[in-house]
């Protein structure tokens, strides 16, 4: 494995940056109406945040292992193109990873082609956290070994002194352990300082407890947690506050893959822009942070890519 370009170490943390790492692969989708036909694109949970924030205008390093095929260079055209730094990222022999999704009513399900590839040879960065105003993990890679270790280990330095990000976006797939996956997700939470999470995730991983009693738990801890619903919207907890819920956008839903992940990358624009990171935020900055994801996230439903609505007040 080869860096694709070299960093210099940087002293200095620049709070406007966000280290995004994780997986970046194909996603195979029905091109329109003919599900017998199968479109590439890139995506990638991880991928899709910092693509989405660096359209933001924020300045995301993605730091995640490219394929030496056709693939894993029409990937790093996509993240590069949208203005993502791949300095920290890694160029492999393997090929790369493929999600083959199923679009439906009730949501997106995904098989996976996952063993022996680039994407989850993750390089080890955690000497570069210090120099990021957050770190941002979940997704495949947070489960799926050799990854897994790194963002383990990546998470635990930046959860201390930093704001660590957490999407668990749990996948079940019969390449992946059930228990074990759980565990790694639930780990990567209690490190977080943020937390967004379908209610779905939650269910899956404390099917005990109702999402919002989850999300009241996470908070109690002292993080910010947000819990989306898709078409329902999304509602955030912060430690000894009301809870505060937003609609969803209305739009005319074209495809909603994507839309989570958007979420995100709305999330972090704001809060790095807003209040340089903090997340003890007041009821109407919980509110302007969620309304701006909010719009982030319909603009992906419809089409239009990961632009929001409407620009940050800043």
């Amino acid at each position: 494995m080869t860096d694709i370009s070299p960093s210099d170490p940087c002293p200095g943390r620049d709070p406007g940056s966000v280290l995004v790492l994780g997986e970046a692969l194909v996603d195979l989708v029905p091109e329109g109406d003919d599900a017998a036909v199968r479109v590439a694109q890139p995506g990638g949970a991880p991928a899709n945040v910092a693509v989405g924030l660096a359209r933001l205008g924020g300045r995301p390093s993605f730091v995640g292992g490219l394929g030496d095929d056709a693939f894993g260079s029409r990937i790093e055209a996509w993240l590069a193109g949208a203005g993502a730094d791949l300095s920290l990222s890694a160029r492999s022999p393997l090929p790369t990873a493929l999600a083959v999704a199923d679009p439906g009513e009730h949501g997106n399900t995904y098989r996976f082609h996952l063993g022996d590839t680039a994407t989850f040879a993750l390089p080890d960065r955690t000497a570069e956290v210090r120099r990021f105003g957050a770190v941002y993990v979940g997704g495949l890679a947070a489960v799926v070994e050799p990854a897994a270790a790194v963002v383990a280990a990546t998470a635990r330095a930046a959860a201390h002194g930093g704001v660590l990000a957490v999407d668990p976006n749990v996948r079940e797939d019969r390449t992946l352990d059930p228990v074990r996956s759980v565990e790694r997700l639930r780990e990567l939470c209690a490190l977080a300082r943020v937390v967004k999470a379908s209610d779905e995730d939650l269910v899956r991983l404390w099917p005990d407890a109702e999402p919002e009693a989850s999300c009241r738990r996470l908070a109690g801890q002292g993080r910010l947690v947000v819990l989306t619903r898709g078409a329902r919207g999304a509602t955030a907890y912060v430690q000894d506050a009301p809870a505060v819920s937003v609609p969803a956008r209305p739009v005319r839903v074209v495809n909603t893959i994507g839309a989570g992940d958007a979420f995100m990358a709305g999330m972090l624009t704001w809060l790095g822009a807003e209040t340089g990171w903090r997340t003890e935020l007041s009821g109407p900055e919980t509110r302007a942070m969620l309304e701006y994801a909010a719009a982030t996230a319909a603009s992906v439903c419809a089409g239009a890519g990961t632009e929001p609505t409407a620009p940050l007040g800043v």
